[in-house]
Order: structure tokens, then sequence, then C-alpha cells
């Protein structure tokens, strides 16, 4: 596995800084995966506003994340830096939206997530190969977590 060279901007730009999720994505082993940690704190935060604010956080989210990913990007020079894990944070969220705010299912949630997130089944491999800029970079973790809470969803609304 590669180690992560996160730019030392991440500490000093603070675009750059949110795009890295907080400095999460600075990990130098599996960057993505501390970004989906660092996003669980901030799930449980928003969990207890209503379903109504929820949804429109994440929708602001993901929108600031179209800008902040996309700007960072061409910043670094490179698309989708290992380290921008801002649509990890927006991707576990829409994993976890309408569930049980408890740790096993954020733990459920987060292991669907990654999960969906690293094999990228169809289409989101395609749309991480094929779409550029700051939604190219938010949209696949997007995916992924429509994917995991579809999952999710099934299991806690039909099985239980």
């Amino acid at each position: 596995m590669p180690r992560n060279q996160a730019p030392a901007s991440v500490w000093r730009n603070p675009i750059h800084f949110l795009a890295f999720g907080l400095g999460s994505g600075a990990a130098p082993w599996a960057p993505g995966t501390f970004g989906t940690l660092a996003a669980i704190p901030l799930y449980f935060l928003l969990a207890q506003c209503s379903p109504l604010f929820y949804v429109l956080i994440t929708l602001l989210a993901f929108v600031l994340g179209c800008w902040l990913c996309g700007k960072t990007s061409r910043d670094l020079g490179v698309h989708d830096h290992g380290g921008i894990v801002w649509d990890e944070f927006v991707g576990y969220w829409i994993t976890m939206a309408f569930l049980p705010v408890h740790w096993t299912w954020a733990l459920a949630g987060f292991i669907l997530f990654r999960f969906f997130d690293i094999i990228k089944p169809w289409p989101i491999r395609w749309l991480d190969q094929h779409v550029s800029g700051g939604f190219g970079i938010m949209i696949d973790d997007v995916l992924a977590g429509l994917y995991a809470w579809i999952i999710l969803f099934f299991v806690y609304y039909v099985v239980f």
C-alpha cells in the first residue's frame, strides 16, 4: 500500500484543511478510512437534528464539497488526491440518513460504506474514472453511500 503524501498546505490553507477532512486525510496510510472515521463524531452531532436539517446539511456539504475538492485538486495538480476525504464525510452521512443513532448502526454504516467505496461496483467505478473535477471526486462516494444506505435501510425497516 503506497504511503499518502499530504502537502503542507493542508495545515495552512483552510480550503485544503476542509477538503482533507479536517486533516484526517493526511493520515500516512488509508486516508479514506481515516476520513470516514473522522466523519463519525460529526454524524453523531448531525443526527441530533431534525431529519430535514440533516438532509439540508448533507446536501450543503455535497455542494460545498464539489467546490472544496475541485479547488484543492486543482491547487495540488492531482485529480482526487488520496488525502481529499471530504467526499468520505458526505458519503458516510448519506449512509447513515434516517437510521437509528447507535454505535452498532454507525459501525455497520462504516463497514458498508468503506466496502462500496473501495470495491466500487458499477456505476461507481465508471464515474470515478470518467467524471472529473469536484463533482467527479464527490459523486462516487455519494453512490457508495447510497448503496450502503439501501442495505442498512432494508435491514432496519424490513428485517427488523
